[in-house]
């Protein structure tokens, strides 16, 4: 099948990803744009899991107030080159992480950091809320679905991204794994802090 030079640089522009890639990725989606889109985040993703080993030793530090003066956040973002660093689109993305920060009010960066004693004290109060007359299994099922749903309120980067429509409700780990694929960096979302007035 012949892809036009114009499809493939219209898929450059959406994803940011190299021309050769698009490319491929629409031989591959017989044409289909969307499903181009999908081929190259998966592929983006595969290539982000290898360059989670790489260290990312520089970055920014965002912040971000609320137009109240009540809210506000900081947020620190590594990657590995001062040039990405300085990048306007990761600068960007780091900015946009800081104001989600402040308008969802994650607890934790990512799942691991959840302490164990708060895992299960969240588990035994959903296991009193099942419903009893439900068999066991089916009752454990239930917990483990609503643990699943705690962990991506609470968790930053299980959570989609408040500006749900600029982001296509993307979560922020899929933020994050699209700026990793466009960059070729690890890109690590590192801590983040979290002020209120009175809070």
């Amino acid at each position: 099948m012949s892809i036009a030079a114009a499809d493939v640089k219209s898929l450059r522009d959406r994803t940011g990803a190299g021309m050769m890639e698009c490319k491929r990725a629409l031989e591959e989606a017989s044409g289909d744009t969307d499903k181009a889109i999908e081929i190259l985040r998966v592929k983006g993703q595969a290539s982000a899991a290898k360059r989670g080993e790489r260290d990312a030793a520089e970055g920014v530090v965002a912040d971000y107030v609320h137009f109240n003066n009540q809210v506000g956040a900081l947020v620190e973002v590594n990657c590995e080159t001062d040039f990405v660093a300085r990048n306007e689109e990761f600068v960007e993305f780091v900015r946009q992480i800081a104001i989600h920060i402040a308008s969802a009010a994650p607890r934790w960066v990512s799942e691991d950091e959840v302490p164990e004693e708060v895992l299960e004290q969240e588990r035994a109060v959903l296991e009193q809320q099942a419903d009893e007359s439900k068999p066991p299994e089916v009752r454990a099922k239930i917990t483990e679905g609503r643990l699943r749903k705690w962990l991506q309120e609470v968790v930053l980067l299980n959570q989609e991204h408040v500006n749900a429509d600029k982001h296509d409700g993307r979560t922020i780990e899929q933020l994050r794994a699209d700026i990793a694929s466009k960059t070729g960096e690890n890109v690590v979302i590192r801590r983040f802090a979290r002020f209120e007035v009175g809070g």
